[in-house]
């Protein structure tokens, strides 16, 4: 028989109270996940909890057992452009850790912000101090480490990705190292001016990823509808289909063969029941 063709996982972030190999994992089972997006850390701090190993290798036994592949948030304090020393340096004190985590829990990829310069004249030096910071903490990873992920915002402000074009100055500043991925949020690209909701918008933003940095970057998607227009440079999410993007463009985006590597883990508001309902719709969606 012929072998099937491989399609992408499809899943949500999940919660970790009360512990990862509990709660993260009976969240997936009850939706159904293929793979999941956890915090490692509190997303709105700098702390750095010690590791307890006995914890995370129950949480892979149990993710390995469902054959659950596992991608990372990191804070969402983390600015590598920021102008504020302290911010800067507790970035990158932040992304290393994640990057552990994401070791010690055997995920696939850590995902961070691309960040802003805050201020127009600061671009030049936050590109510097990206290259300077970033590349001894790349420099530690092998093949067997989680890919570093870069996640667009929505364009507002002084973002250093503003358009997806621009991840070729992130690229450029990272040296093109062989462990950083794209990680592509709906909402965000929407937001950002990406016409992602008319007809072949959605295949030809994934094909402009491609071109500008290569399929096997793109690692992973953040499946979101927008609350807003396009365009409006606001990063509010909502439910597939209830939103300003709609529900067809996520058909289009799983034809897409560049991501067939790349799951689609929800963002959405909700917990168990709409998550649930949601990733059944992209999985009919991808199995049609």
């Amino acid at each position: 028989m012929p072998k099937a063709a491989k399609k992408p996982r499809i899943g949500a972030h999940v919660p970790t109270s009360g512990g990862m190999a509990k709660r993260a994992i009976e969240y997936a089972k009850t939706i159904k996940a293929e793979a999941i997006q956890v915090f490692a850390s509190n997303p709105r701090g700098w702390a750095m909890p010690e590791t307890n190993h006995e914890a995370d290798q129950a949480f892979i036994e149990k993710a390995n057992e469902l054959e659950i592949e596992t991608y990372i948030h990191a804070p969402f304090l983390i600015n590598l452009g920021s102008p504020t020393e302290g911010t800067y340096k507790n970035s990158l004190a932040s992304t290393k850790y994640s990057l552990k985590r994401g070791r010690e829990i055997k995920a696939k990829g850590v995902v961070i912000h691309t960040g802003s310069a805050v201020d127009e004249g600061n671009i030049k030096k936050a590109w510097k101090q990206i290259h300077e910071g970033m590349m001894p903490i790349l420099s530690e990873l092998d093949d067997q480490d989680p890919w570093l992920l870069l996640e667009p915002t929505a364009g507002q402000g002084q973002s250093l990705v503003k358009r997806l074009e621009d991840l070729n100055n992130y690229f450029e500043a990272l040296e093109w190292h062989p462990k950083v991925g794209i990680c592509l949020d709906t909402c965000h690209v929407f937001a950002a001016g990406h016409d992602i909701k008319s007809k072949g918008g959605m295949s030809a933003t994934i094909d402009l990823l491609v071109e500008v940095a290569g399929a096997a970057r793109i690692q992973l998607i953040h499946a979101n509808d927008s609350m807003d227009v396009l365009g409006s440079l606001k990063d509010r999410h909502q439910n597939l289909g209830d939103g300003e993007i709609g529900s067809k463009p996520f058909a289009e985006l799983l034809a897409h063969p560049a991501i067939v590597d790349a799951p689609l883990i929800l963002e959405t508001p909700g917990e168990e029941l709409e998550h649930g309902r949601e990733v059944a719709m992209l999985m009919k969606m991808r199995d049609k």
